[in-house]
């Protein structure tokens, strides 16, 4: 299963939803594992992030949380991931991505310079400015 989204990664047409969304868990998890410590809170926040984004029971954001750790684990670098959610999310809803990616990198209550360095990353590869990175920090650091 991992196998085949990982080559749909690598193909620019338009993944499926359902990959899209794996794709958004696995980045999630990433973050969360940048510092070397997936935290409890981390995993709390990815399971309410796509509970939230997806409208899932807890249940279903468990196990899509898991398919993105397994598929987080087995993938080389992050640009797969992010160009399977430039594909499939507009510009104009990539803010919330990026407020979402940051409210995980700051749920551990840590902030860890890997961390801020890989959001830099992910959110350039996203197509948005440091600005626009800047005021998603400041909105998930307002959500706690």
């Amino acid at each position: 299963m991992f196998d085949k989204l990982l080559k749909a990664l690598l193909v620019p047409a338009p993944l499926a939803d359902s990959d899209a969304r794996t794709a958004l868990a696995a980045l999630l998890v990433r973050v969360a594992r940048t510092d070397h410590m997936y935290a409890a809170e981390e995993v709390e926040r990815i399971d309410a992030i796509l509970m939230v984004r997806y409208n899932l029971s807890s249940f279903e954001a468990a196990a899509l949380r898991a398919a993105g750790e397994a598929m987080e684990s087995e993938a080389p670098d992050t640009i797969r991931f992010t160009r399977a959610l430039k594909d499939a999310v507009p510009l104009e809803e990539r803010t919330a991505l990026a407020t979402a990616l940051w409210s995980v990198a700051i749920a551990d209550g840590q902030r860890d310079g890997g961390e801020d360095q890989m959001l830099r990353l992910i959110v350039n590869l996203l197509g948005l400015s440091d600005v626009e990175s800047g005021l998603a920090r400041q909105r998930a650091q307002a959500s706690f």
